[in-house]
């Protein structure tokens, strides 16, 4: 059941960069052929450092099963295995992958944090990045959003870094390692429901065959490096520009670069919020922005705004 040296030095490689070796890490182990390639790569290359989690979301019949499968398979290995079970209060019926996608980080996160694990590493690849990106790309997503999925983040809601080491891999890629060491995967049904937006995208990419994945991860790289040096700019426009006080935050935007002065605006608003979602919407954003410019007055996430040449942010009056 072990990969090919080569691949095995290639993901060690590719891991390595992202989490250094010592403690274990977690490794999240759907059933599919994506995360059993992971899990396959990540035994080899971290003999004795590697625990796995399966999810059972409880949405479907046969999820059970499958976990029990994978924990087959890390028996197999000698990897430690456990089934988190997600425990609904209302079974969602819209929204359904986005609620699973919070509900999976969070028993994730619980479960690296109760094992003292290093941090999670999740399959996604080439692939699912440029379906990410087109996704993103359909709704007018800026620099960070086209960035898509990044090699280390933070699991949503956790605090628990989670690194994807695939994501210059193809799915076929995966696919081979699983049929050479003889496992065969679970199939998610939900992965042909075109009901969800990914499965309609994943067609759609399937059959475009003038579009490249790995060229597609490859921009979505270069525009995470593009993110990070506007947040460096940013940051430095913050110490130049901005006037913090108590709960008071004034700004003068002068002739700063358009996108620059909308991270200002978004970062003094989070700081501030007392309302709503912790991440704001861009259309929203874009508005407040427009007012400002113009001079005006707006409220958003709980936030007095006030433009003119210096904008300033305070924090609204509760509402009655």
């Amino acid at each position: 059941m072990v990969p090919e040296q080569a691949l095995v030095d290639r993901f060690a490689f590719e891991l390595d960069s992202l989490i250094a070796p010592g403690p274990p890490i977690g490794i999240a182990v759907s059933g599919g052929p994506d995360s059993l390639a992971l899990l396959l790569l990540a035994a080899a290359a971290r003999p004795g450092a590697v625990e796995a989690a399966t999810i059972d979301h409880a949405l479907r019949a046969g999820a059970r099963d499958e976990a029990e499968m994978v924990e087959y398979r890390c028996r197999e290995l000698g990897v430690p295995h456990s089934i988190l079970t997600a425990r609904w209060d209302d079974t969602p019926e819209t929204a359904i992958q986005e609620r699973a996608r919070n509900e999976r980080y969070r028993l994730l996160g619980y479960w690296a944090e109760e094992r003292a694990l290093a941090g999670i590493a999740t399959a996604h690849h080439a692939e699912d990045q440029a379906e990410t990106i087109l996704m993103r790309l359909s709704r007018g997503s800026g620099v960070r959003g086209l960035a898509g999925m990044r090699p280390k983040s933070v699991a949503p809601g956790a605090h628990v870094r989670v690194v994807r080491p695939l994501l210059g891999w193809r799915r076929s890629e995966l696919e081979a390692i699983c049929i050479a060491a003889g496992v065969a995967p679970a199939r998610d049904p939900s992965n042909e429901d075109e009901r969800f937006e990914r499965v309609r995208v994943r067609r759609a990419l399937a059959g475009a065959g003038w579009l490249d994945p790995s060229a597609i991860a490859r921009s979505a790289a270069n525009l995470a490096d593009a993110d990070e040096a506007l947040k460096w700019a940013c940051d430095n426009e913050w110490r130049r520009a901005v006037d913090e006080r108590r709960e008071r935050i004034a700004y003068r935007p002068n002739d700063a670069p358009r996108e620059i002065v909308r991270r200002i605006v978004g970062r003094a608003l989070r700081e501030l919020a007392t309302e709503g979602e912790a991440e704001l919407r861009g259309g929203e954003l874009d508005r407040m922005l427009a007012t400002l410019a113009k001079g005006g007055t707006g409220t958003l996430r709980g936030v007095q705004c006030s433009g003119g040449a210096v904008w300033h942010f305070e924090r609204a009056a509760p509402r009655r």
